[in-house]
């Protein structure tokens, strides 16, 4: 992990008590999931879930991935899906950027494939827009994780999940092309960041 991601993570750790009681309740319930899914020696798959998957749920792929390996927690694949496919947004892109991560389009079109590193010589995360069922998305015994209302509202079933918990954000999107938008897409990063932190935080590495 590189040193500007690294500070940016270590003062995740100072900030747990922001996130209210009954949030935490709803965190713990995912943390319970890893948990379980660790103790038995299974793979861990989250899929963050989004209207357009282009801005929320891609930061929760991304920091969901980059908790586990802060602390530490192995066997864990994240990814991320919309009720329908646009692109990754420039602006989430960027505040990704602004963090510390590495990331490099891979593709060109309306919906390039872009590789999100947290260092230099760190395993690379895989960032497209694409519905939640789409073939790069585990089909069975994965964790669904809403980031939005309306997907939550939208995605009444979800074949193939053990747990499906709401951690609905509001959308930075509103504040695109005005003089608010880098702070509020920050802003937005670091509150799903700290929260992705604090799921990981409470999880128990397999001793031995």
């Amino acid at each position: 992990m590189n040193k500007q991601l690294s500070e940016y993570c270590s003062s995740l750790i100072t900030g747990f008590n922001e996130i209210s009681s009954e949030r935490k309740k709803i965190l713990t319930l995912l943390s319970a999931y890893i948990q379980q899914k660790l103790d038995k020696g299974e793979q861990i798959h989250l899929v963050y879930i989004c209207t357009h998957n282009s801005r929320r749920s891609h930061f929760g792929q991304v920091w969901a991935k980059t908790a586990a390996e802060y602390f530490g927690i192995p066997n864990v694949k994240t990814y991320s899906g919309g009720t329908e496919a646009t692109a990754f947004n420039p602006n989430a892109i960027a505040a990704l950027e602004r963090a510390g991560f590495l990331i490099h389009k891979t593709t060109e079109g309306k919906n390039p494939v872009h590789q999100v590193f947290s260092g230099k010589d760190s395993s690379q995360n895989i960032c497209f827009s694409k519905v939640y069922d789409h073939p790069e998305n585990p089909q069975k015994e994965f964790a669904a994780i809403m980031t939005c209302s309306d997907a939550e509202e939208n995605c009444p079933f979800i074949p193939g999940v053990e747990l499906r918990i709401g951690t609905t954000y509001d959308d930075p999107k509103a504040f695109d092309n005005t003089p608010q938008q880098n702070a509020k897409y920050d802003e937005r990063c670091k509150q799903i960041a700290l929260e992705c932190f604090f799921v990981f935080s409470k999880i128990q590495p397999i001793k031995g």
